[in-house]
């Protein structure tokens, strides 16, 4: 798989470093770091993370092992409070863990510095929240296309503002809002913004889409819509995706479900 050029030179630049100056590859060779788990596309080993309320440290995750593989519609599930949110934001690289680490593609990634983690949610991660995070100024099509104008600079977005629209607007009738473009989040519903939030996380084409309760926020009828869209994501495109979820009528309809269990991962919950 080809990764960007900058994310490749920032993590042999970081490597570099923590090798004392020694070089870690040959010029024209690619460095891949084996996961635990074998060719497992994004893994990882023995995460633990806790929190502090004044000097109680409040333990979430106790030990995460676990494994997706390519193309894979994997759903994590577990009570309120059990750490699903906080092991997505560690897949995401939104956070650190205390201990353990987080793999992508046979490459470690939680220890890169903060400019290859940015890169990474930016050109190869999509994400999608619970409560949509769309900037309130903005129309849809410019929410859609904010991730573009981040990654390039002003003449660079300028040059190829016409193709991003182009995505944009495609991706925007995929997702049933072709006649949204120029609303604001106000004047969408629940379902329309998620949707919006979908056709955002995937104006870079990601290889991996990360969603944290994508229907929770939303009534039966309209989540199980979200879902189908996510779903037909998966099955024409296979796009990984790794979904958070209360909602185990949804998670049932997956690949596969994993419960998160006194802070560690049980394959195969028993509903």
């Amino acid at each position: 798989m080809n990764k960007p050029q900058e994310l490749e030179r920032n993590v042999v630049v970081h490597r570099r470093r923590k090798n004392g100056g020694a070089p870690v590859k040959k010029k024209g060779q690619s460095q891949r770091i084996d996961g635990p788990h074998g060719s497992g596309y994004l893994s990882t080993r023995s995460l633990v993370k806790s929190y502090y309320k004044g000097k109680i440290e409040i333990p979430v995750l106790r030990g995460v092992d676990l494994n997706v593989v390519q193309g894979e519609f994997t759903t994590i599930v577990g009570q309120s409070g059990s750490g699903k949110s906080t092991l997505l934001h560690l897949l995401g690289v939104l956070d650190a863990p205390d201990s353990g680490e987080v793999y992508f593609d046979g490459q470690q990634i939680d220890n890169l510095p903060a400019s290859a983690r940015e890169l990474l949610r930016n050109r190869t991660f999509g994400m999608i929240f619970q409560f949509y995070h769309l900037l309130p100024e903005l129309t849809t099509l410019e929410n859609v296309l904010a991730p573009c104008m981040i990654r390039e600079s002003v003449w660079g977005y300028w040059r190829r503002r016409r193709q991003y629209k182009q995505r944009a607007e495609a991706l925007l009738e995929r997702v049933g809002l072709s006649h949204r473009l120029r609303h604001r989040p106000s004047e969408l519903s629940g379902g329309e913004m998620q949707r919006a939030a979908i056709a955002r996380a995937l104006i870079q084409s990601p290889q991996l889409l990360l969603a944290d309760e994508p229907t929770g926020n939303l009534d039966e009828t309209t989540g199980q819509e979200i879902f189908s869209l996510l779903k037909s994501l998966n099955t024409e495109q296979q796009l990984t995706i790794v979904m958070v979820t209360h909602d185990r009528r949804i998670a049932c309809q997956t690949d596969r479900v994993v419960q998160l269990v006194e802070g560690r991962v049980v394959e195969n919950p028993s509903s």
